[in-house]
């Protein structure tokens, strides 16, 4: 189970969380970043300088699927760059592939131990909490939605589930591990698909903006994935020591800056982040056609495999850890007995877990195999067990 969890554990966050873009900010606050840098442009108003004209060029010039092709081999943060690129390609990478200097190697390897351990705990909260969020955070769900992978939700998990996967292996961020690689992989993709998006006439028909996946748009996913989890974590009164609450948040920090956000736009505490999510997240929280079928078309993918559970049971899990004004936006059907289980046994099944009562709740199983099943849906589309590459777009949804 640990093995598992901890492979899948933000699958389903991020194939609809980083992989995306998010709302516009209107607030923003670089007090308490994660430098003393002085504030500057407002994030809303910052995409990426360095990768955005770079992946334009490889794009209009047909270089992206020898990039994907050469790339494919380019795993461990020590591996060799790719050959096979263009010169200005690999020089870029070369440019990017590093650590930022105020990286702390010992809060990254506790923050790596700690998703171990909670491993349980961030699956449920990435996956039928902060996936499903994003489908109600309207920039993102339309951006997801007219992109090239919104047309396979499924293909497009198990493609972007990597990203969370190396985030929270042990070593991540040492020279055998691999998030710096899959970062910048990333990178690359947003920039393509700032590229690509404007381009589409059905993504123009309904967005509010020009450009997608600003550094506001990746602050406010972040937001949506690691504030809110935080949050949660405390919430559900899980033991979460200091120290631990510190380097899981150093992790998101050099994670979002491997994305390319300016440094003094990252908050510093989660006292920073909390009041920068109150700000620019919970007020544009809202449904759209695009989000609802996006929602729908990844909770539908449960039908795929023996969750244990029926329909109702998730769609009233999905109410309890966001809130039933989430489901109602959705048209997740109710199932009352199924919410009354789950506000009584899943604070039995923590305390259980966590030691704090010896009484194991008679539900225990249904929840382990529940999670078990969420964990096999999104590994590698239930099949594998193997990661799927990271490879940059060529087009956007057909329609």
């Amino acid at each position: 189970m640990e093995n598992l969890s901890r492979r899948k554990a933000l699958s389903l966050g991020v194939a609809l969380g980083l992989a995306g873009v998010a709302a516009p900010a209107r607030a923003w606050a670089s007090t308490g970043s994660v430098t003393a840098a002085a504030a500057g442009t407002g994030p809303e108003w910052i995409w990426d300088s360095t990768a955005d004209p770079l992946m334009a060029s490889m794009l209009d010039n047909g270089h992206v699927p020898a990039i994907n092709t050469a790339w494919a081999s380019w795993v461990n943060n020590n591996d060799p760059l790719p050959s096979g690129v263009p010169a200005e390609f690999a020089a870029y990478l070369r440019q990017v592939n590093v650590l930022p200097t105020w990286a702390d190697p010992v809060k990254l390897a506790r923050a790596a131990d700690f998703n171990r351990r909670r491993d349980t705990y961030l699956f449920m909260l990435y996956g039928l909490g902060s996936g499903i969020m994003s489908t109600v955070i309207p920039r993102e769900a339309r951006s997801v939605y007219w992109s090239a992978g919104g047309a396979n939700m499924q293909d497009r998990a198990a493609k972007t589930f990597t990203f969370g996967y190396d985030l929270s292996q042990l070593g991540a961020f040492e020279p055998t591990g691999q998030f710096v690689v899959t970062a910048n992989k990333t990178r690359v993709v947003h920039a393509a698909v700032r590229h690509l998006l404007p381009q589409s006439p059905h993504w123009k028909a309904v967005t509010d903006e020009t450009t997608p996946i600003s550094a506001a748009d990746i602050l406010v996913t972040f937001h949506s994935l690691g504030t809110y989890v935080h949050r949660k974590l405390l919430d559900w009164k899980i033991p979460f020591p200091a120290a631990d609450q510190e380097a899981f948040l150093h992790s998101w920090q050099v994670a979002v800056h491997l994305l390319g956000v300016p440094d003094e736009h990252i908050p510093q505490t989660w006292a920073a982040a909390e009041q920068q999510s109150a700000q620019v997240l919970t007020p544009i929280l809202t449904p759209t056609t695009e989000g609802i079928e996006l929602a729908q078309d990844l909770l539908g993918l449960t039908a795929q495999i023996d969750l244990g559970v029926t329909r109702g049971f998730l769609n009233e899990f999905v109410r309890y850890v966001l809130s039933d004004q989430v489901g109602d936006w959705l048209g997740l059907t109710r199932d009352y007995a199924s919410a009354a289980l789950i506000r009584t046994a899943w604070p039995a099944y923590i305390l259980f877990r966590e030691g704090l009562s010896p009484i194991m709740p008679g539900t225990f199983y249904v929840f382990d195999q529940f999670i078990r099943a969420l964990a096999m849906l999104f590994l590698n589309k239930g099949a594998s067990g193997t990661t799927t590459p990271i490879t940059i777009p060529t087009a956007n949804r057909a329609a």
